[in-house]
């Protein structure tokens, strides 16, 4: 079969995809990538075909604050709505023409991506390519779930229900310029306009197969997915992705450590101010009984080890988490997704403390589910870190829960899962008609012709 991936240029978003990619190129199918220039260096470690990117931008961790230097005093509503418009909706139809174009080379039959890469409603619809997409569950929409995006957790009040549908309208009033500008990208395609509140998961739902990265554990009691999602266990990236193991770097302290390891992590996003969580957490432990591995995304990485030369103290651009966890007892993080499931996975307790991205989000999961510590704050003191620490360190409740999501994380078998949903898609037609934007109408008008057919 031939597989055409795709992701957002985020690591978060890539990451999970590599080890489907390898594995099912290893399986015999025609793996091939869709990518921007900073992915497809990854890629050629990967040892995997690419198409670069024609028209559409490149928007990474490393070059967005370069191209949005307004994005940095954004905080609440209006990164959502910031986010939404200009990372993950301007370049859609973009991506659209480039894959209409790689597909006169590559003819592939199933389109894999990440689930907020939005031109996956376009492939399904326009191109009538079935498409098998990964997502988090944290994003959804689950029958009585909070809304994403503000750190929430499960009401159990009227009070509390009240508060939710407030900020649910709130997100949809937020949302409302991202939501007209894709509307627009899918009326030059005929498409139907999606309603106001149908982001983020109207569009996944054209993925014949939505793709759970995780388990339900992760999730607040009583989550039911979409009708087209399942979890299938944690998606763990190809090790050549994510480069060199620590082994030739970190000391023997932390391989072999007579303390606990605390590894700590700002992400590789929001990690140009280091006094959220880095310094905070190196200033709360350096003089402690722990061995303290600090990881900065190659952002001050030396003038972090001037200030914390601490004997006990290790501080690398990147580590390669899937060695360094099984040494760990406590990772202190932002709450990135990918990287606080590689922590559960090997058992280690963590202390969330981020608020952007959806980070809040997983840290509420975390701290309801006896994971960890939500210190419900990107900016922590050092006194409540090193008391969050010390609790992680010394609560049954928390080692039980993850322990328990530990072995939940073993129980699944996400390869099995994928290669049945292959099994189970249809074969691609491809489009009735040649694909064209139909740019002879206006899109507001042409939306307004959409909704009128529609009464």
């Amino acid at each position: 079969m031939k597989i055409l991936f795709a992701s957002m240029p985020a690591d978060g978003h890539f990451n999970p995809l590599t080890g489907v990619a390898e594995h099912l190129a290893r399986a015999g199918h025609d793996v091939r990538w869709y990518a921007g220039p900073a992915y497809g260096a990854k890629l050629d470690r990967l040892g995997m075909r690419h198409f670069p990117y024609r028209r559409a931008t490149e928007v990474t961790g490393g070059n967005i604050h370069r191209l949005y230097p307004e994005r940095a005093a954004l905080k609440g509503p209006k990164l959502i709505a910031f986010d939404l418009e200009k990372y993950f909706v301007t370049n859609v139809d973009q991506h659209f023409q480039d894959i209409v174009e790689i597909r006169s080379e590559f003819a592939f039959d199933v389109f894999f991506c990440d689930g907020a890469m939005y031109v996956e409603k376009l492939i399904a619809e326009v191109l009538q390519i079935p498409v098998l997409a990964t997502g988090i569950s944290a994003v959804l929409p689950g029958d009585g779930g909070p809304p994403p995006f503000f750190g929430l957790r499960p009401a159990r009040t009227v009070i509390g229900r009240t508060t939710h549908a407030v900020v649910r309208r709130m997100l949809t009033s937020t949302m409302r310029p991202g939501v007209t500008t894709y509307n627009e990208i899918l009326a030059g395609y005929g498409i139907a306009p999606l309603p106001p509140d149908g982001f983020p998961h109207l569009p996944m739902a054209s993925a014949r197969r939505l793709l759970l990265d995780g388990t339900p554990g992760l999730e607040f009691p009583g989550y039911r997915s979409p009708a087209n999602a399942e979890f299938v266990g944690p998606l763990v990236p190809a090790r050549a992705a994510l480069g060199p193991g620590p082994e030739a770097t970190l000391p023997p302290q932390v391989l072999e450590p007579g303390a606990p390891v605390v590894v700590v992590s700002q992400g590789t996003v929001d990690n140009a101010d280091q006094d959220k969580l880095l310094v905070p957490t190196l200033t709360a432990l350096s003089d402690q009984p722990y061995v303290v591995v600090a990881t900065t995304g190659g952002v001050g990485t030396e003038r972090l080890r001037k200030r914390f030369p601490a004997p006990n103290v290790v501080i690398e651009d990147f580590v390669n988490y899937t060695d360094l966890f099984p040494h760990a007892d406590v990772f202190v993080t932002s709450g990135g997704y990918g990287s606080t499931v590689a922590a559960l996975r090997h058992g280690v307790r963590v202390v969330g403390a981020g608020k952007r991205e959806g980070k809040n989000d997983i840290n509420a999961r975390i701290g309801y589910n006896k994971l960890g510590i939500d210190l419900r704050t990107e900016r922590p003191r050092p006194a409540r870190i090193r008391a969050a620490v010390h609790r992680v360190l010394h609560d049954p409740e928390i080692d039980a829960g993850v322990a328990g999501i530990s072995a939940e994380f073993e129980s699944y078998h996400p390869m099995v899962a994928i290669e049945s949903a292959l099994r189970d898609l249809t074969p691609a037609a491809g489009p009735r008609d040649p694909v064209r934007r139909r740019d002879s109408l206006p899109s507001r008008a042409f939306q307004a012709e959409l909704h009128d057919g529609q009464r």
